[in-house]
């Protein structure tokens, strides 16, 4: 990485997602937390518990995962099946 300064600005596109700044509209941390949940469920094919389950990934405990799940409104629809 190159920078013209001291501070390091890094594009929207590399992180994977919109910030939301240059559209005027902040993006709230339940909508940053529950698309990062959701790209880990769909790497994980939805596996939530074990060595190789979102959980896991995430860094915390899967029962903690399944309560942000039902907060946040993450369903796996039948399509996902």
């Amino acid at each position: 990485m190159l920078a013209d300064g001291p501070v390091l600005k890094i594009d929207d596109a590399m992180l994977g997602m919109e910030s939301g700044l240059d559209s005027g509209r902040p993006i709230a941390l339940e909508d940053v937390e529950r698309t990062h949940i959701l790209r880990t469920l769909v790497e994980t094919n939805w596996v939530i518990h074990g060595n190789r389950g979102a959980a896991n990934i995430l860094g915390i405990n899967p029962s903690t995962l399944r309560s942000r799940m039902v907060k946040l409104g993450i369903k796996r629809s039948d399509r996902q099946l």
